[in-house]
């Protein structure tokens, strides 16, 4: 039997509705039905949705550091009305920040709002945001790279300060590692610095520094054309969930080598996902690393080992896993598959709560 299931997929309008609701329409679970809206007064209005028909019914609120530009009394009244009227109709809430990893909400929560003290899933960014959003930019680029004529050894893209990054940075100034690569840190906290104007996206203005938003998962072919391995510096480097923004697909997309610098165990989650790294190339032990000064030493080692090859016999050996890596970004069953999970647990979450409040 079908279950029909309605989501309410932006509570207060501060988001972006045909993207949630995009990524929604990428799953492939049998036997759920899934009706969508991003306006609340299709429920309330004159002309509103029945929706005591369904067998789930979920709100997504979401929530941004962006939001703070609508933070206000009036605001927080709306919500909280808003919240009470859809909970006497047996709706269930989930806390979205698909953009954000959960420790950069947990370590800033004074900065993400609406700010709510109640019982919700909370839907942060994991594996699958940036893989989706990534997909839907880029699903008709159309890129042209030859990987056997080669400049500088490394690309290696920096933006926010944090502490993981400027260990591996300083780490890699002293061994002299990044020397003839090219390499930008654009808000380093004493020395910030952009890439050469010819490898930065030509539909910038050169005349000014590199936008704090907006551009991050833009491509231009350049850099990765002239440079022989991507060092993918990741939002975190902690032990306990894997954040795979727009810093490793890149590389794939443009059929690069690449080592990363993130969670404990994050090649092995890009793995599980059906990729493929360069584990029979390169030494990839850095990946199972739990200490994290540890795994920057061994992250070292790796980057050296690099250097220490023919970027011709390298392109040579990694041909297969290359091509493999970026047919399956674009695998669309591949992708419905990791949706499916998120979503399942929206719908488990629903579920619980309905077992809970019944013996409550």
């Amino acid at each position: 039997m079908v279950q029909r299931n309605f989501i309410l997929t932006d509570l207060m309008k501060t988001g972006n509705t045909p993207l949630l609701e995009g990524y929604v329409r990428f799953n492939s679970l049998k036997d759920q039905e899934f009706t969508m809206t991003g306006e609340y007064y299709t429920i309330f209005g004159p002309d509103h949705r029945d929706v005591s028909t369904y067998d789930r019914k979920i709100a997504l609120i979401d929530i941004r550091t962006e939001n703070q530009r609508v933070k206000s009394k009036v605001f927080d009244s709306e919500i909280q009305l808003r919240i009470k009227k859809l909970k006497e109709m047996g709706f269930v809430f989930i806390f979205a920040t698909p953009y954000e990893s959960q420790e950069n909400v947990e370590s800033m929560k004074q900065l993400y709002y609406p700010t709510l003290d109640m019982k919700a899933h909370k839907w942060y960014g994991g594996v699958s945001w940036f893989w989706y959003y990534m997909i839907l930019k880029h699903i008709r680029s159309k890129f042209n790279v030859n990987h056997y004529k080669k400049k500088y050894t490394f690309l290696y893209l920096n933006k926010n300060p944090r502490g993981h990054r400027i260990k591996l940075y300083d780490k890699l100034i002293q061994h002299r590692l990044i020397e003839n690569s090219l390499v930008s840190f654009v808000d380093h906290p004493t020395k910030p610095f952009d890439l050469p104007k010819e490898y930065e996206l030509p539909w910038l203005d050169a005349k000014q520094p590199y936008p704090k938003t907006g551009m991050d998962q833009e491509l231009f072919d350049k850099p990765y054309q002239d440079t022989v391995a991507s060092i993918v510096s990741e939002t975190n480097d902690n032990n306990t969930d894997v954040f795979m923004t727009e810093k490793v697909w890149k590389p794939i997309l443009m059929e690069q080598i690449f080592v990363v610098h993130g969670n404990y165990q994050y090649l092995k989650k890009l793995k599980e996902l059906g990729f493929k790294t360069f584990e029979n190339i390169i030494d990839e032990s850095y990946d199972n690393e739990i200490d994290r000064n540890l795994r920057i030493e061994k992250l070292v080692g790796a980057i050296r080992s690099i250097t220490d090859r023919s970027h011709v016999d390298l392109y040579s050996e990694t041909l297969e896993i290359r091509k493999h890596n970026k047919k399956h970004f674009f695998n669309r069953s591949a992708f419905s598959e990791v949706v499916n999970k998120e979503i399942l647990s929206w719908l488990e979450f629903f579920d619980s709560s309905q077992v809970s409040s019944t013996k409550s």
